[in-house]
């Protein structure tokens, strides 16, 4: 075990400093220059020099690169050109707002996929199952940014059920956090529930079919025993597989609804990154989203040890 944990942690380590090379010289590549859009259009080539040199912009790429590695390893990753603020403050205020929209939003589609998936394969062939894949359908086809608009006008707006917009912390206020994060979550949610209710029915058919489900009915023990004690449990690994993967997406792409209902989450604050050119905000997002991916498929990793020992035995057999 101690073995298959250290070969997947150098694994991630290997991936995080590639990752970091990418990223540099990839926001290098991005058109438009950090200190014309600090200084206007109007700033003389003598203030844009000031700028740049006052950024570092104006040395050679190599020692760029090597002072954003020492930035990584000291976790001093600069200021914003656009505000000024310390890029770590800036990630550590808006950050815990994505994570609670992403954690929610992944409760909200585990137990709507897990609960649909279950339904579809106890009913085949009836309108439970109809109507568990006709959800599904929608849920992968209606666009996010489409369906949250449509929930602000119905539920929000016309109904007053929810929040059109705004955050509440939900570490201060959790009831009201949780209330205000609760149609967002869902919408962000919606697509993800949409795959486990598949992977889910589908995982649940092919186990329920195997001899070691049918001896266990032979012996007399109940559908729904058999159904959470073999079916569920064996359905875990492609449950996990599309949970970690699909957090680390989230995170990164609730962009466009936090976008939509006004959170002050990561997504926010990448695009007016990228809008004003501004590098130390671009690199630290982009590596704090990296390193989140990372960090999620190493725990998916050790989780699959957990849940399949083969997995391990066979890692350590390499």
């Amino acid at each position: 075990m101690t073995r298959f944990v250290l070969t997947k942690i150098l694994h991630a380590i290997i991936t995080f400093v590639l990752s970091g090379i990418v990223i540099f010289f990839g926001v290098r590549l991005l058109p438009g220059d950090p200190a014309l859009a600090m200084a206007g259009e109007e700033a003389t080539p003598e203030r844009l020099d000031a700028i740049r040199a006052d950024l570092g912009l104006d040395q050679p790429l190599l020692v760029q690169f090597l002072k954003f590695l020492g930035s990584i390893v000291t976790g001093d990753l600069g200021d914003s050109t656009r505000t000024g603020l310390p890029v770590t403050s800036m990630i550590a205020t808006t950050l815990p707002v994505t994570l609670w929209l992403a954690l929610y939003a992944i409760v909200v589609a585990v137990v709507v996929g897990i609960a649909l998936g279950m339904l579809a394969e106890r009913y085949r062939g009836k309108w439970p199952e109809i109507g568990s894949n006709f959800i599904a359908l929608l849920g992968l086809s209606v666009p996010n940014f489409w369906l949250g608009l449509l929930a602000i006008l119905t539920l929000a707006v016309s109904l007053g059920w929810f929040p059109a917009s705004g955050y509440v912390d939900v570490l201060s206020d959790p009831i009201r956090g949780i209330y205000y994060l609760t149609l967002p979550a869902v919408i962000l949610g919606t697509s993800l529930a949409a795959v486990i209710t598949r992977q889910t029915r589908a995982s649940m058919i092919e186990t329920m079919g195997t001899d070691y489900v049918r001896m266990a009915r032979a012996k007399g023990l109940s559908r729904p025993r058999v159904l959470f004690r073999y079916g569920l449990r064996n359905s875990l690994i492609v449950l996990v597989t599309i949970v970690g993967l699909q957090l680390g997406g989230l995170i990164s792409g609730a962009v466009v609804t936090e976008r939509i209902f006004a959170l002050p989450g990561i997504g926010k604050l990448t695009l007016d990154a990228v809008f004003s050119r501004d590098y130390p905000v671009i690199q630290a997002v982009v590596l704090v989203i990296t390193a989140s991916y990372i960090l999620i498929n190493l725990a998916v990793d050790i989780l699959y040890s957990v849940i399949n020992p083969q997995i391990r035995v066979n890692e350590d057999a390499k």
